[in-house]
């Protein structure tokens, strides 16, 4: 900034300040008076259940076990109490004492979730009024980068013990083979499965309708094998026709949990799926690789639901990245010889 435009305004500045002054009605007094003070921002305790009720089910299901630690270490301050270090300190220590599993990584992701969990928690307090935009701290702290996924696709041998362990084990193989092969055929997340209804599907021209996060939705297409699977098991297990289609023998409609069951009962059949935690968004990604070797990438962007914006291209590239067993084969055709995983 140059010296002059340090100076102190000269007289004709301050005539000309003071004449707009009286046309808008107000003295120099005016300007400072205290401006009105804003009521006392609510504690973490009081205002995480008022956030967690107006989310959505996804939202609240990802984000509330780090809002019950939000509100175990601060739940008796207030939202513009912490500061951006003190946020990287909380994220600190729910790294380092995340739950120990094979896919944790270290507690980047749980540092991830914190720190997103705080922004959605601070921006609905905004958008509530209950702080300005300036005491939000989370939005200047820096969520850790992102690794690359270790999801890809599932191999098809290894697909088929997956099917068959499904198909020969637990209390309830008709329904796990379904879900078995509607996320292969469609690639759809298992929100888009759960809310599933009878009234979307379209059996004349084998599509149906899956709504999934974000609030998106697309018609699908489905074998007819598929969709005659899913009629039977919506009639057979009287489901109602805008109620959930997926349910229990007992009528029960199936939740989250049933996927958990089912991967853990087939880890314990095939040790690769306990060690390499196997989980149905992993079809997702093997579904997405084979549509997009055999029918290009414009394709794959569409099958698997993902909009035209600006970002999608990089959304869609994670599903459909080379793995090893691809690089094996790139590898004995170079030198000739035969290699384990081609």
């Amino acid at each position: 900034m140059s010296a002059e435009s340090m100076s102190p305004p000269g007289q004709a500045e301050v005539e000309a300040a003071r004449l707009l002054l009286a046309r808008l009605g107000l003295s120099p007094a005016d300007l400072v008076q205290d401006a009105p003070r804003r009521a006392p921002a609510p504690t973490f305790a009081e205002y995480v259940p008022v956030v967690s009720a107006a989310v959505s089910d996804g939202t609240r299901r990802v984000y509330g076990s780090y809002w019950n630690r939000i509100v175990e270490h601060w739940g008796q301050r207030r939202l513009d109490e912490p500061s951006p270090s003190q946020i990287e300190q909380l994220a600190a220590y729910v790294q380092t004492h995340v739950v120990a599993r094979h896919n944790a990584r270290g507690g980047r992701c749980a540092a991830e979730h914190l720190i997103a969990a705080l922004r959605c928690l601070y921006t609905h307090a905004v958008a509530d009024g209950k702080i300005g935009e300036a005491d939000n701290p989370a939005r200047r702290v820096a969520k850790p980068r992102r690794l690359p996924s270790t999801r890809r696709a599932v191999p098809d041998t290894r697909l088929a013990e997956i099917n068959q362990v499904a198909a020969s084990t637990g209390n309830d193989p008709g329904l796990d083979c379904l879900l078995l092969r509607l996320h292969t055929e469609t690639a759809c997340r298992r929100g888009g499965a759960l809310a599933l209804r009878p009234l979307d599907l379209d059996p004349e021209q084998c599509l149906i309708l899956l709504r999934e996060k974000g609030g998106t939705s697309r018609w699908q297409p489905v074998s007819p094998t598929l969709m005659t699977h899913l009629l039977q098991h919506a009639r057979e297990r009287h489901a109602p026709r805008d109620g959930q289609l997926l349910r229990y023998r007992d009528g029960q409609p199936i939740t989250y949990r049933r996927y958990d069951h089912l991967w853990s009962r087939i880890g314990q059949h095939l040790n690769w799926v306990a060690a390499q935690q196997i989980s149905t968004h992993w079809l997702r990604h093997t579904t997405l690789t084979w549509v997009e070797r055999n029918f290009g990438y414009a394709v794959a962007h569409a099958y698997a639901g993902h909009n035209d914006g600006r970002n999608d291209p990089g959304t869609t590239a994670t599903y459909i990245r080379a793995d090893i067993e691809e690089v094996a084969v790139a590898l004995a055709t170079l030198t000739g010889e035969p290699h384990p995983l081609a």
